[in-house]
C-alpha cells in the first residue's frame, strides 16, 4: 500500500505553513469537490428517507382509521375480517386493506 505523501512544512512571514506542489494542490482541490458532490447527494437521500418515512406513518394511520378489523391483527387472508365485504379485494380475493396493514406491520417489525 502506497504511503501518504508528508507535507512539506514552511515557515513563511513567522507563520508555518504548509508548501504544495502545482500537482498536489489541483488534487486536493478535486478532492474537495467530490467531497462536496457526495455531501449534497447524502443530503438528497436523507431527505427522501425522511420523505418515506411521513409517508409509510401516514399510510399506516390511514390503514389503522379506515378499520378496526386490520388492527386487530388478522390475518390478509383470514375470511373472518370485518372489512372484507366492503374493501377492495385483490386479484386472489384477499382483503387489500389487511394485506396493506400485514405489509407495514412487518416491515415496522423488521425495523426494530
Amino acid at each position: 500500500m502506497a504511503r501518504a505523501p508528508q507535507p512539506r512544512h514552511i515557515t513563511l512571514g513567522g507563520r508555518e505553513a504548509v508548501a504544495l506542489t502545482r500537482e498536489e494542490y489541483d488534487q486536493l482541490i478535486a478532492s474537495r469537490r467530490q467531497i462536496g458532490g457526495q455531501s449534497a447527494r447524502v443530503r438528497v437521500l436523507a431527505q427522501q428517507a425522511k420523505r418515506t418515512e411521513e409517508l409509510v406513518h401516514d399510510l399506516e394511520a390511514l390503514v389503522a382509521a379506515q378499520g378496526e378489523g386490520c388492527k386487530q391483527q388478522l390475518h390478509a387472508s383470514s375470511p373472518r375480517c370485518p372489512e372484507r365485504q366492503a374493501t377492495p379485494k385483490n386479484a386472489d380475493g384477499s382483503c387489500l386493506r389487511c394485506e396493506v396493514a400485514a405489509l407495514l406491520r412487518r416491515h415496522r417489525d423488521a425495523a426494530s
